[in-house]
């Protein structure tokens, strides 16, 4: 695929040093003895091309990500109450329309607000936009996740085809700042996904973030309206699709410098086929 040609902007991806210590992250003070490789140290400048001309070529099977439109009727984002009741049928109805899955569940949603990049003043639902290549979910912890949302069907589930979506649009209005970027997933190899520890106090759970590779080919969509959503692969347990598929937020550098502060939402799904 030759992609030179089209449009794209230069920005920095902070990506993740592969020097041996495997990456991890503390929510907690570990023991000072801790020899630690704190992720997003390697920071690199690379293209991330305008996706709009080939918006329809994309696909959650190949490269790891869709944009489609979406119902823009629920405007209650500050109501998490409403957030779990109203938005995430429309969520579940949006995800089996355009993964054919048959059962879709909603198990957390972040938005991401202006705030702390401390990830320790974080709360479980809002956070500030994440700049590093990561990807939420590993082979191991996929299906941990599974049985830790639905214990009584797991075993079951398992054992037929299983993926994970994350649902992004922005809130209210178009998105001027810190847009976000995908890797394309056949352009990095496995090698590249490297495993992040999250070490809390009473458990660890695993993501993945990026190792530099000049093979990395990003995609992003320019001034995203509310009306839109990006569907991005998270997990997956076929071997012969897309898998965890990476992205990051990226300082655009066409952004307006008045530029409204990105605000969006991130819904988290499971989906059984």
């Amino acid at each position: 695929m030759t992609i030179d040609k089209e449009e794209f902007v230069s920005s920095t991806i902070n990506y993740t040093l592969d020097n041996g210590i495997p990456p991890d992250y503390y929510f907690y003070d570990p023991d000072p003895s801790t020899e630690l490789n704190p992720p997003g140290t390697d920071p690199h400048e690379v293209k991330i091309y305008n996706g709009w001309p080939r918006i329809n070529d994309f696909s959650l099977d190949h490269e790891g990500f869709e944009l489609k439109p979406i119902d823009n009727t629920f405007e209650q984002f500050n109501n998490d109450t409403a957030i779990k009741k109203i938005f995430y049928p429309l969520i579940v109805e949006f995800v089996k329309r355009h993964t054919g899955a048959n059962r879709v569940e909603v198990f957390d949603h972040t938005i991401r607000k202006p705030m702390s990049e401390d990830l320790k003043d974080q709360t479980d639902v809002q956070r500030p936009t994440v700049q590093l290549a990561h990807s939420d979910y590993t082979p191991k912890s996929g299906p941990q996740r599974v049985r830790e949302i639905l214990p009584d069907d797991a075993d079951q589930l398992l054992k037929n085809r299983v993926a994970f979506f994350n649902v992004w649009k922005p809130l209210y209005r178009t998105v001027e700042e810190f847009p976000l970027a995908m890797c394309d997933d056949t352009s990095a190899i496995e090698g590249d996904k490297l495993i992040m520890e999250l070490k809390y106090s009473d458990r660890t759970g695993e993501i993945y973030v990026l190792r530099y590779s000049p093979t990395h080919r990003w995609f992003y969509f320019p001034r995203m309206n509310p009306e839109q959503a990006l569907l991005l692969k998270t997990y997956e347990s076929d071997p012969n699709r897309a898998s965890s598929m990476g992205h990051s937020a990226f300082e655009d550098p066409t952004s307006p410098a008045n530029a409204l502060t990105r605000e969006s939402i991130e819904v988290r799904t499971m989906a059984f086929f």
